[in-house]
């Protein structure tokens, strides 16, 4: 799958996103259905909680769909040390078809890649990831398959309305916070993916809509 993501294209001049919003619903076609259908399958042992527990109340758990080719730790396989360049689907990913589908849609080289859960009554503290801004060349992509009118995504301090199916960049170099008030787990998709010029255009098309 990983070379489906590696079109021979030049990167676009990351001067041309300087103006981007911090959010933008980008417009890919694929079908959540599958992937929803892949998430009843998983057992519930794959998943791992979150290594940082001062940045949540609550319970936040991750499992990695594209890690590290040199991680065997669990820490690492859904925090990879910075500066990684050899990325790998995980065997998670092979059991997920319907999210692999979803990841093979996007035509420019994904990184890391993970689903995030975040149970009901669980919040993520405001923070900053840094170098997630598609004007540094790296963009951070969010597609909700489960979430509830309880959850709340803040970014800059205003929430973002994120519904099942949707794709989002957002500038996570920002500060931004999640609550979940809803009754039902909150699970994401979230890529890493390096900005060339297919998703430039997809950026720039974004804007524009």
């Amino acid at each position: 799958m990983a070379t489906l993501n590696e079109p021979e294209t030049v990167p676009a001049p990351l001067t041309s996103l300087k103006h981007l919003p911090d959010r933008l619903r980008v417009p890919v076609p694929f079908c959540v259905e599958n992937a929803q259908y892949d998430l009843a399958r998983l057992p519930d042992d794959w998943w791992i909680a979150h290594f940082v527990p001062q940045h949540y109340a609550g319970q936040w758990d991750i499992m990695p769909l594209r890690a590290s080719a040199a991680a065997t730790h669990p820490i690492l396989r859904i925090a990879p040390h910075p500066g990684i360049s050899d990325w790998r689907d995980t065997p998670e990913l092979a059991a997920c078809p319907g999210i692999a589908d979803i990841l093979a849609q996007f035509l420019c080289p994904i990184g890391a890649a993970r689903l995030m859960r975040l149970a009901p009554g669980s919040i993520i503290h405001e923070h900053r990831d840094g170098g997630l801004d598609a004007a540094a060349g790296t963009a951070r992509l969010h597609i909700p398959l489960a979430t509830g009118n309880g959850v709340q995504f803040r970014l800059n301090g205003s929430e973002i309305p994120m519904a099942v199916g949707d794709c989002w960049y957002l500038r996570l170099a920002d500060p931004h916070s999640v609550a979940n008030h809803s009754s039902i787990a909150r699970i994401h998709l979230v890529f890493d993916v390096t900005v060339n010029d297919w998703l430039a255009a997809l950026l720039a098309k974004a804007a524009s809509m």
